[in-house]
């Protein structure tokens, strides 16, 4: 299924190519733009997750660095029955993460600076059992390569004034082209996402066995990422949705192009979701406030 939806979504992003390319160069423009994105296609598959993890400048983080850190995400990974993943750092103020790679095999998990200063132990193993959850899942082919794909058709749509300035291009129509298309590939991302983030919020407070310290994060990870800006994700905005919290800052538009789920429902779904484990389960969750410090 997973392989399914993600061949349906290069299609749909390959015909889109398809349109822009149409409306910048006439046919010939199609062509173009169809034979791009079957190299765009290839690439992503097999590259998207190295392309984005270069976007954002991550560093690995080698076991002997934070042996803590890498005792809990293999842990973890024991937990959701798949390969250990490889732990990267964003040098970034912004708390926040995201999971890469197109199979479990090729797992990684991306944590800013900003996430590691403010979560304790349990939070932070909350968030990447969440990462985890959208690895073991798989979710993580198809938003590294919507990503991917998507930045390149808003980077060719907004290169279209400059393309078809030719006296039979219809100004409108180009004018129209550059809006509607980074606008159609940002419908796309926010259908894979939103409904994944609760997937893997659950996935995550059942690897994790807390769903409340994944919920304290998900508070935390929002407070702080409102008040501090993200410059790669504003330079790459395709890639949004590959966060655990959307790490945008688009003021007044933020709703239209939201990528995430309200954080207070997934926090209300992960409270639940503890309810249940302790009275439906016999599962013992402890308050995260209660936690470990982390460091």
């Amino acid at each position: 299924m997973g392989l399914l939806r993600t061949g349906l979504l290069l299609a749909a992003l390959t015909a889109l190519f398809g349109v822009v390319g149409l409306a910048i160069g006439g046919q010939s423009g199609m062509l173009i733009a169809l034979a791009f994105a079957l190299v765009m296609n290839l690439l992503a598959y097999w590259n998207s997750d190295k392309i984005v993890l270069r976007q954002y400048r991550a560093q690995p983080i080698a076991p002997e660095e934070h042996p803590q850190l890498h005792a809990i995400i293999g842990r973890l990974a024991h937990n959701a029955g798949i390969p250990t993943p490889k732990a990267y750092i964003i040098d970034t103020p912004q708390p926040n993460a995201f999971a890469t790679g197109r199979n479990p095999q090729h797992g990684a998990v991306a944590m800013t600076t900003g996430l590691m200063q403010i979560l304790n132990e349990d939070e932070l193993a909350g968030v990447i059992a969440h990462e985890m959850g959208h690895i073991r899942n798989r979710d993580t082919l198809t938003m590294t390569i919507t990503a991917t794909i998507a930045g390149a058709i808003s980077t060719l749509a907004n290169f279209g004034m400059f393309m078809g300035r030719g006296r039979d291009r219809n100004p409108i129509l180009l004018i129209a082209m550059m809006i509607l298309a980074p606008i159609a590939a940002m419908l796309v991302q926010m259908g894979i996402s939103r409904t994944r983030e609760y997937a893997a919020d659950r996935a995550g407070a059942e690897i994790s066995g807390d769903p409340l310290a994944l919920a304290s994060a998900l508070r935390k990870i929002a407070g702080g990422a409102a008040r501090t800006d993200n410059i790669e994700a504003e330079q790459n905005p395709a890639t949004a949705h590959l966060f655990i919290i959307n790490p945008l800052h688009m003021r007044k538009m933020d709703n239209l192009f939201a990528t995430h789920p309200n954080t207070e429902n997934r926090i209300r779904a992960l409270e639940t979701l503890a309810g249940d484990m302790q009275g439906g389960l016999g599962i013992q969750v402890s308050p995260s406030q209660h936690a470990r410090p982390w460091g």
